[in-house]
């Protein structure tokens, strides 16, 4: 390439060049730009940092606990912010060898059938709330991939609970009940099926439709499913306890994506969960092949539901912490959607029409996809194409959408490149409090040094509090962290240590119990034909059994209990050879089951350092031939 081609790249704006790319399907297109730029940017960046006072010294805590979905990895990490420093990760849906997760039985157990799966695809972690408020015991989140929700308690930071959710495919949006308590789990099923998909229908669409569901956020179990027109992507609740909105992007009920962009205007379908409930209470619903679950029908013309037209292709959906504004954000067209939630209920009762409940329509930028707020009467709204944060005021918005001459835009900020997710610090509560927004950028491009063809994504943080949108932080990220959500640490009371009674293990624990075992005391095999169980302690540096005896082709379950107290002294158990690990945590009970088929001596050993003599921490597994 001629040095005069080499400067002309170089001079075309790298957001220019990348709304150009993506319009016409090229955004992989690599940036020519050099990596003198990108080293530049980060000095720029370290100086913001600094002026902007997110620098968390050595021994100090963070402010805010978030939690990033880990995408295709299937799991939840967990972040201090304003640092962005990575704390932990938790695994859901994918297999952990670290802690053991989708190797244990315990883990195994929470998983059921569904262990099966390699894979998942984690998009949006919600915490429970009550009256509106983050209360810090759960975290839900779902799986895309295998249609599963699953959820996590944040005392202990472990997965508890999975759900697979009958009669659909491919959960997508996930909100929470927000009042008076998060009662349910309202989760959006994207891609239609044939009901019942048996085999019949393949090729009739029209007979293919998805579903609205909603799970018991205590027992996990779902509630009832609501059968909709066209399909559904992202989804929230308002602060009344009785309406939910989702977008739904393919009123076409197209099957191809030439056809999914045929209408100027899609909708928003609002769900009247308080006329849901009562119709299941009063047996108005059927159910659906094997399923048990209670199904009603949602589409155009039920009194459960009301279908408001907005333009088009709309993606996320968000409530304004004020409780007043459903926003739908467009996607395809440049434009997003206020609509007012004190307007529903006549939208129920039909004295309206569906388009009155829209109050506003602000045109924003190129690709709008999610909004979030400051709780100062703001919304920041993401512009994929145009790499952009809007932040824009929601009532001169509405003045605007009146007939009133007012700039209802306040900044436009670059980001870093093609945002989706954004989230404002507090955002989803009646708490939003306008300090930070995270930025979840799809494409990093120059960010970063070069790390091969897979390139990382790039989560930005963004000081929103004062008048101005400040970007202080890059960070790359793997395999698409899809959306992320942040509360007050002191919103948060994890537990240092397990305790003995965890009903995270008690299944194993009764185990323990039937076979007369004190899991706090006993290092002793129990032989049941050909199941072997054995128990064992731990305190550092040494098992409580340093061998063990079994046969060829016996069923081996390995118990052990962590008599350590101090805080951070974790134990583990590696067998070598065997695909088995796991994570024994101070107090905690953890198990795995194997079958002993090779005959010889096979070594376990403690893979999480733990004592000056952690190397000897060790054992035999001693196999004798069939």
């Amino acid at each position: 390439m001629s040095d005069d081609k080499k400067r002309e790249l170089k001079d075309i704006g790298r957001r220019h060049f990348l709304r150009n790319s993506a319009v016409t399907g090229i955004a992989g297109a690599g940036l020519a730009s050099g990596l003198g730029a990108g080293a530049m940017m980060q000095s720029r960046q370290a100086r913001a940092a600094g002026e902007n006072g997110i620098e968390v010294a050595p021994g100090e805590l963070d402010e805010y606990y978030g939690f990033w979905s880990g995408g295709h990895q299937g799991e939840v990490r967990v972040l201090g912010v304003p640092s962005m420093r990575e704390l932990m990760r938790i695994p859901v849906f994918n297999v952990d060898s670290a802690s053991g997760w989708g190797i244990t039985n315990e883990s195994r157990r929470v998983l059921g059938d569904s262990a099966r799966f390699l894979n998942g695809d984690a998009h949006h972690p919600h915490i429970s709330m009550t009256d509106g408020r983050y209360d810090g015991k759960y975290l839900f989140i779902n799986d895309k991939a295998n249609t599963r929700v699953a959820r996590i308690r944040l005392d202990i930071m472990k997965t508890d609970k999975i759900t697979t959710i009958p009669n659909v495919q491919a959960i997508h949006g996930l909100r929470l009940q927000k009042v008076p308590h998060t009662k349910y789990v309202f989760a959006n099923a994207e891609l239609p099926i044939p009901q019942i998909n048996d085999g019949r229908d393949l090729e009739a669409p029209d007979n293919y439709y998805t579903m609205f569901n909603a799970i018991d956020a205590e027992s996990m179990e779902v509630a009832w499913q609501v059968i909709v027109d066209g399909n559904l992507d992202n989804t929230d609740a308002d602060y009344t306890g009785r309406f939910v909105a989702s977008t739904c992007y393919n009123s076409e009920k197209g099957m191809t994506l030439a056809d999914t962009m045929r209408a100027e205007r899609d909708w928003v379908v609002v769900f009247d969960v308080e006329a849901i409930e009562a119709a299941v209470a009063a047996g108005q619903h059927e159910t659906l092949g094997d399923s048990p679950v209670p199904v009603l029908d949602g589409r155009k013309g039920s009194k459960l539901t009301r279908y408001i037209p907005v333009p088009k292709n709309p993606h996320g959906l968000n409530t304004s912490p004020d409780g007043q504004y459903f926003i739908a954000n467009g996607k395809l067209s440049p434009t997003v959607s206020i609509i007012a939630i004190d307007k529903l209920p006549e939208l129920f009762d039909d004295a309206i029409a569906p388009r009155d409940t829209v109050v506003g329509e602000p045109e924003l930028g190129l690709g709008p996809l999610h909004t979030t707020y400051d709780g100062r009467g703001n919304a920041y709204t993401t512009l994929f194409i145009d790499s952009q944060v809007a932040k824009w005021n929601i009532a001169d918005a509405i003045r605007a959408y009146n007939g009133e001459e007012v700039n209802y835009i306040r900044q436009k900020l670059d980001v870093h490149y093609q945002p989706g997710h954004n989230h404002a610090s507090l955002t989803e509560s009646r708490d939003a409090d306008g300090k930070w927004l995270v930025v979840l950028s799809k494409f990093s491009k120059d960010r970063f040094l070069p790390v091969g063809p897979l390139h990382p994504e790039n989560d930005q943080l963004i000081d929103i509090s004062g008048e101005q949108m400040k970007l202080v932080h890059d960070g790359p990220t793997y395999a698409e962290p899809h959306d992320c959500i942040l509360l007050r640490a002191d919103q948060l009371s994890p537990s240092r240590v397990w305790t003995r009674d965890d009903p995270f293990f008690a299944e194993t624990r009764a185990m323990a119990e039937a076979d007369g075992i004190t899991l706090e005391r006993d290092n002793k095999v129990v032989r049941d034909g050909n199941k072997v169980r054995v128990y064992m302690t731990s305190i550092a540096p040494q098992y409580g059994l340093t061998e063990f005896k079994v046969k060829q082709g016996d069923e081996v379950t390995v118990v052990i209990t962590n008599l350590d107290q101090v805080e951070d002294l974790t134990h583990g158990f590696c067998l070598v050879n065997h695909g088995v690990s796991m994570e024994i945590s101070p107090q905690q009970t953890a198990s795995v089951t194997f079958t002993a088929d090779k005959p010889g001596v096979h070594w376990y050993y403690c893979n999480w350092f733990c004592h000056a003599m952690h190397m000897e921490m060790t054992g035999r597994m001693l196999v004798e031939k069939a």
